[in-house]
């Protein structure tokens, strides 16, 4: 043995584990995925009151993104790092326990998101306890990861181990400051963010959740496993470095454009907007190097299944990356946002992009991890075929449902009246069109499940024990020698020969510290303005908080998980102002923790339903929305008739809110007996309309309450008061703020 060689060897154990639990995980996402597709064209299929859309949802986004994606970064990671560093990771102790609290973290999310614990934030409703198990495990993981890079064999750090780096760091800056959070009990807590500024933060995450956790990770998989499946070198060692620090740079800033028209302040959704049009230009130099990476190697794809999951996951990564600047052109996201064209091009990018790259890389991966033969190929084929009909007839579906709301929306008859007035006809059209979806994403499991039975007979024919190859290679020099000479030539030549790149990756700590400043200083420039001048959220006199009757209605708003259908914002745009009302103000939401605005509108606007409908409307409605709405294909919430409202905690919610800020007075001492007040009041009303008897201390009230009082404050407004700063005096007290669902009624 050559003295100056170590021995070592992989830790493929982990890798296993994380490519077993990305599979099946994977399958339940899109699961739950078909079952909420069905929910949506068959009411009947809504089992209240843990099962239903509104419910299910957020356990459908978070097992796609977090547990399918999440494991399969992971699988690919832990694989490919510990052969690119020629080392094995630093701790096998902190390998498992990265494994298994990810594992724990999300069958928590898979009992808590039924139960209606919900932070309501989207991509990131998991409640207190949860996120501080997420934040403990990704440091374990950070821990090791990086400590694995000190300890490396390999002086220069290889492009996916970059895209890796960015994807630990932001995804960890991302996760904390955005569920900063007061508790209000343990297993309920509020943003410490309010309205517009939450809106802001929560599309800065959620943006960049889908950059940081679906995009660089699965960028860095593809610089690694491509090139390994088409055995080809990466195109463009020069495009691999302008493609990682501008999407690194720009990316963190296009977040705002989630938010165009919206109350924010417009200078921050035109700055996303400016941006995200900018990042088209790095999006698409990784997918030109990854398609060129097959040069020479194309006639390799119509034989190799995983080339053909390769070539179709880029190629939908371009067409995502393409759409994505369309998008956040104002005038086109005046007619694509909140409707289904939105989840067309998302689910374009995690079918195709996120998903096919994950199976190329497991086919690839399971012959070598499990040290036979794959199963069958012949099965690899049909589940890509499946999969691509699948994607096919799901995207082509639901961008017609898109385009459909949006131009619906719009229309105006001759006589210059909202040509579709009553919100459900635009519904109606789309079920069709629902209909195809569930058969596309029913294509697209069965290619799961062929997938899984293939990777099972493949695993149930490896050898009695895994051989555990030991590789040799010289330590690292601890002293760096730079062996490139100096360019000649001026500064531009310099830079542009990028000889100094060449430095910083022999240095993984100083190139993780500039990843980092790039990514904070971004974020900063659109931070720090949204939150310190004043003048971006002008507060409005007659706003007022919620009472604590209300208050708790919309705790169970938001454990229903309204927010996933119905907005609470109206745009500046005549069409929307004629359907639903005056447009909204940043003011109106200084005490909404966290905001309510909404991503989406499979139900009307909710931003001006106070006062529009009589209490006893609201009864029916939800009880059985079709008795009041004809072929409405809302769930139905009986429930809400027979549930006790929990009146000490209500308490706990007050002091939560006037722990962060909100006005509350003496209502941090008396705030059930106001809530019982208000609920007695509320209910004698409704017996007197020829409602239920009885509904006093039930959930229906306080759900009631909370939607008669949206939009009432504006309305309340004087003139001269409005859109002015509130003097300090005008903060209510306990006994002003029952008044205001007293005089809604």
């Amino acid at each position: 043995m050559n003295a100056r060689l170590d021995s070592f060897s992989y830790d493929d154990d982990i890798v296993r584990k994380f490519l077993w639990a990305a599979m099946i995980w994977g399958l339940v996402g899109f699961l739950i995925g078909l079952i909420i597709a069905i929910q949506l064209p068959w009411p009947g299929f809504n089992a209240a009151p843990y099962l239903t859309f509104g419910r299910l949802r957020p356990l459908h986004t978070n097992a796609v993104i977090f547990a399918f994606a999440g494991n399969a970064f992971f699988c690919g990671a832990y694989y490919s790092t510990q052969r690119l560093l020629k080392t094995r990771m630093w701790s096998d102790a902190l390998s498992k326990f990265h494994f298994w609290g990810w594992q724990a973290i999300i069958v928590a999310a898979a009992i808590t998101l039924p139960l209606g614990l919900t932070q309501s934030k989207e991509y990131a409703e998991l409640e207190w306890p949860i996120d501080i198990a997420i934040a403990v495990v990704w440091v374990a993981f950070a821990v090791n990861y990086f400590v694995t890079l000190t300890k490396r064999r390999e002086r220069h750090i290889y492009v996916a181990i970059w895209f890796y780096i960015a994807s630990i760091i932001t995804v960890a800056l991302l996760h904390i400051f955005n569920n900063l959070s007061v508790p209000a009990g343990p297993f309920k807590s509020y943003s410490i963010y309010a309205g517009v500024q939450d809106a802001f933060m929560q599309w800065w995450y959620g943006h960049n959740a889908v950059a940081f956790f679906l995009t660089t990770p699965f960028l860095g998989l593809m610089y690694y496993f491509m090139p390994k499946a088409a055995d080809r070198p990466v195109f463009s060692y020069r495009l691999s470095i302008l493609h990682f620090w501008s999407l690194v740079f720009l990316y963190i800033w296009a977040g705002p454009h989630h938010l165009h028209y919206t109350a924010l302040p417009d200078w921050a959704s035109t700055l996303g907007m400016l941006f995200s049009v900018m990042l088209w230009m790095p999006s698409w130099g990784g997918m030109v190097n990854g398609l060129l990476t097959l040069r020479g190697a194309w006639h390799k794809v119509t034989e190799d299944p995983i080339l053909k999951f390769f070539v179709v996951a880029v190629t939908a990564y371009g067409m995502s990356t393409f759409e994505g600047p369309m998008l956040s052109i104002k005038s086109v996201n005046a007619l694509a946002h909140y409707t289904d064209w939105i989840i067309a091009h998302v689910h374009t990018g995690a079918l195709g992009w996120n998903g096919f790259l994950t199976f190329g890389m497991v086919y690839w991966l399971a012959p070598r991890l499990f040290q036979t033969e794959i199963y069958s190929k012949k099965l690899v084929n049909l589940h890509f075929w499946l999969a691509t009909f699948g994607i096919l007839l799901y995207v082509v579906a639901i961008y017609s449902a898109g385009a459909t709301q949006g131009l619906m929306w719009r229309a105006f008859d001759e006589t210059g009246r909202l040509q579709y007035p009553d919100f459900v006809e635009t519904v109606i059209r789309l079920i069709p069109m629902y209909w195809v979806r569930v058969v596309g994403g029913t294509l697209y499991i069965t290619g799961m499940l062929l997938a899984l039975y293939n990777l099972y007979k493949t695993w149930a024919a490896r050898p009695a024990a895994y051989e555990v190859p030991v590789v040799q290679a010289a330590p690292l020099n601890p002293v760096y020698v730079d062996d490139h000479a100096p360019e000649a030539g001026g500064l531009w030549a310099r830079f542009t020969h990028m000889g100094w790149h060449r430095r910083w990756e022999g240095m993984p700590l100083f190139f993780s510290v500039m990843t980092a400043v790039a990514v904070i200083v971004a974020s900063l420039f659109e931070i720090i303005p949204t939150f310190l001048i004043k003048s971006n959220v002008p507060t409005i006199a007659s706003v007022k908080p919620y009472t604590p009757l209300e208050l708790a209605g919309r705790n169970i708003y938001q454990r229903e998980g309204c927010f996933n259908c119905h907005s609470q914002m109206v745009r500046p745009l005549t069409y929307e102002t004629e359907r639903y009302g005056d447009y909204s103000k940043p003011g109106e939401s200084v005490y909404e923790h966290p905001f309510l605005w909404g991503s989406r509108r499979i139900g009307p606007d909710l931003a001006r339903e106070g006062g529009k409908y009589p209490d006893l409307w609201h009864v029916r409605h939800m009880k059985n929305p079709r008795e009041v709405t004809q072929k409405s294909i809302m769930p139905a919430y009986p429930h809400l008739e027979t549930n006790v409202i929990d009146f000490p905690a209500i308490q706990k919610s007050v002091d939560a809110m006037a722990m962060i800020g909100v006005p509350y007075g003496d209502a941090v001492n008396t705030a059930p007996a106001m809530a019982k007040a208000q609920a007695e009041q509320l209910a004698a009303s409704i017996e007197a309309a020829g409602g239920p008897k009885g509904l006093a201390d039930k959930e229906i009230v306080a759900l009631t309450a909370y939607l008669q009082r949206l939009g009432r404050d504006l309305k309340n407004a004087t003139a001269g008061t409005a859109q002015q700063a509130a003097p300090a005096a005008a903060a209510p007290t306990a006994a002003t703020a029952p008044a205001g669902p007293a005089g809604s009624r």
